[in-house]
């Protein structure tokens, strides 16, 4: 079986990917994969490490854009390079392969996006409309590396965190859109959270007809994920 999970910050891409890992999957992280190519720029003068969040900053500092750029381009490059491999044929077909994407995977572009969904099943990680100032505050505190392609601006008399508050909502929804389009399984909040819900529940999910896409939109021109190794 091979699977991609997508969805914003916070949604528990890492946390199930590390999950499958334990049960056999080899995995892929994006975000660790681009953090390797942006080592010399995540040291500080005295040496010490800065996360990637700390290094893009905020959007309305004066060295975001030029950053979010960057990290996308890393991303680009980081996803051709585990096609690459998918699609050599130097791997086993048979080896189980989790992609743990960043939350900007959608702004890599559809060819990007083409080959993401004929190399693996996408499975989609939604964060409910209730636990948005959850995640706003778990940012502001500790900021990833978010990419806002536009969406955020300040109206006048406004704060930066008053403007940053007003737009996140916004783009958690035009993010979901897209998220949603691009899947081919979503798992909800509120199914994974369950006491004793697990890896072979994850697995089930992916596999159960009623999380598939609405009728239209199965055809992915790719062979259907072959069943998770017990």
């Amino acid at each position: 079986m091979r699977l991609s999970l997508i969805g914003m910050a916070g949604a528990g891409k890492s946390h199930w990917s590390k999950k499958l890992a334990e049960h056999g999957f080899r995995r892929f992280c994006c975000d660790d994969l681009i953090a390797e190519r942006l080592a010399p720029e995540l040291t500080r003068p005295d040496g010490t490490s800065m996360e990637m969040g700390e290094w893009m900053g905020f959007p309305y500092e004066p060295q975001y854009k030029e950053r979010e750029s960057k990290y996308l381009a890393y991303e680009i490059e980081v996803l051709t390079e585990i096609f690459e491999l998918l699609e050599s044929g130097e791997m086993d077909s048979e080896e189980d392969i989790v992609v743990d994407t960043a939350g900007s995977v959608i702004y890599t572009g559809e060819e990007n996006l083409g080959r993401l969904r004929q190399s693996t099943t996408i499975v989609y990680l939604p964060t409910p409309p209730e636990l948005q100032e959850q995640i706003l505050k778990a940012y502001i505190a500790n900021p990833g590396p978010v990419l806002w392609k536009d969406m955020f601006s300040k109206q006048p008399h406004e704060s930066s965190e008053e403007a940053l508050a007003r737009c996140y909502p916004e783009l958690l929804v035009a993010r979901q859109r897209l998220y949603e389009q691009y899947a081919d399984v979503t798992i909800d909040y509120y199914t994974r959270s369950q006491e004793g819900f697990g890896v072979s529940d994850f697995l089930k999910g992916v596999d159960d007809p009623s999380m598939k896409p609405r009728p239209g939109r199965e055809d992915r021109s790719r062979p259907p994920a072959t069943r998770y190794k017990s």
